[in-house]
Parts: C-alpha cells; sequence; structure tokens
C-alpha cells in the first residue's frame, strides 16, 4: 500500500482481533524487520537494537511459552481470563517480533563516556521505542493489524533459553501481528493544545 508517512502514522492503531493470515510474503516480512533495524537511528550510533521475527510455530510457540508462564504465577480464575486474551488475539495472529537491546553496547558506552553514563540506559530504551514504532507502523501499511505487548520480565528467561539467544539481550517489548478481523475502534485523541507548546 505504501502511504505517505504522515498517513502511515496516522493510520496506526492497536489491533487486537488478529487472524492468522498474512497480507505478504514472509520475505516481505523478513524486509521490514531488516529495514528497520539498519535505518532507525540510535544514540551515538549505537545500534544496540536487536530483533527477532517468529512466524508459524515459532509464534505459536512463544504465546504457549507465555500462557505457561502466566499459569504459574496468577490464581486459576484470573488466568482463564489472561489464557482467553492470549488465544483469541496474540497467538491468534500470524507472528510476533521481539525487541531486545544489547546490553553488551549500553555498557560499554556507559565506560567509554562516563560523562553521560546514567542517560545511556535511558537513550537505549528511546532507540528500542523508534525500532517499533518504524515496525509497527510498516507492517500496519503493509496491510496487518498489530499491538505492543510487555510480558517481560516474566518471560525472560524461557524466550532466551528456547531460542537460544544472547543473556545480554534484554527483552523491551512484543509485538504480535497480523490480518485484523476488523478496524479498531476511533481513537480519542487530548487536545493538542494541552500537548504543545509553541513560541515564535
Amino acid at each position: 500500500m505504501e502511504r505517505k508517512l504522515k498517513e502511515a502514522l496516522a493510520h496506526r492503531r492497536s489491533y487486537y482481533s488478529l487472524t492468522n493470515k498474512s497480507s505478504i510474503s514472509n520475505r516481505e516480512i523478513e524486509d521490514i524487520v531488516k529495514f528497520a533495524v539498519k535505518h532507525v537511528p540510535s544514540a551515538f550510533n549505537s545500534q544496540s537494537t536487536r530483533l527477532v521475527l517468529l512466524l508459524g510455530e515459532q509464534h505459536v510457540k512463544l504465546w504457549n511459552i507465555v500462557k505457561d508462564t502466566l499459569q504459574k504465577i496468577v490464581s486459576q480464575e484470573a488466568f482463564k481470563a489472561t489464557e482467553n486474551k492470549i488465544d483469541k488475539s496474540f497467538l491468534a495472529g500470524y507472528g510476533t517480533v521481539l525487541f531486545f537491546e544489547d546490553q553488551t553496547i549500553v555498557k560499554g558506552l556507559q565506560k567509554a563516556f562516563p560523562l553521560y553514563q546514567e542517560k545511556f540506559p535511558v537513550w537505549s530504551e528511546q532507540t528500542s521505542a523508534m525500532h517499533q514504532l518504524a515496525v509497527w507502523t510498516m507492517l500496519e501499511d503493509a496491510g496487518f493489524g498489530a499491538s505492543l505487548q510487555h510480558y517481560n520480565p516474566l518471560i525472560d528467561e524461557a524466550i532466551i533459553r528456547e531460542w537460544k539467544l544472547p543473556e545480554n539481550w534484554v527483552l523491551n517489548a512484543q509485538m504480535p501481528f497480523g490480518v485484523p478481523l476488523h478496524e479498531p475502534d476511533m481513537k480519542e485523541f487530548r487536545p493538542i493544545e494541552d500537548r504543545i507548546r509553541i513560541f515564535k
């Protein structure tokens, strides 16, 4: 579809009713992830963001890990609602993008630039957020619906172990996506005048 950037950003929403269908090829999905990793900026050109793309059975495996983890720590009654939500929304999708930050890079920058050492973790989070928005917007522009989830840090160890990822990768967010069942509700915006100050 390739809307103009402003149109794509305005169209982006959180979709929770997903199907396991895809609007594009797996190769094209991979290209979206690779494009974001290559072109999204980062503080000090740190390039600290790491992404993992899970499709097919790997995607299903992730959300079963989430359910297994939660079942051990929440009440049976609470878990029923959680399981229903995951099964009908996130697991029902086509794939998931996992967003990590490489802490080896962050700590290396803290050591190299001690004057800014307290800021590098913050800037790392900002870098991750930019990647999240870029991937989210491009996925939606390609015909998918997506949302951003945060089951970390509860699932971190299981994910690192299952996919044999480096232990210095810290999970920030999970983005399940799939062709949406329907359009999301209209978004309400707070008054712009309350959120921006302009001085001329």
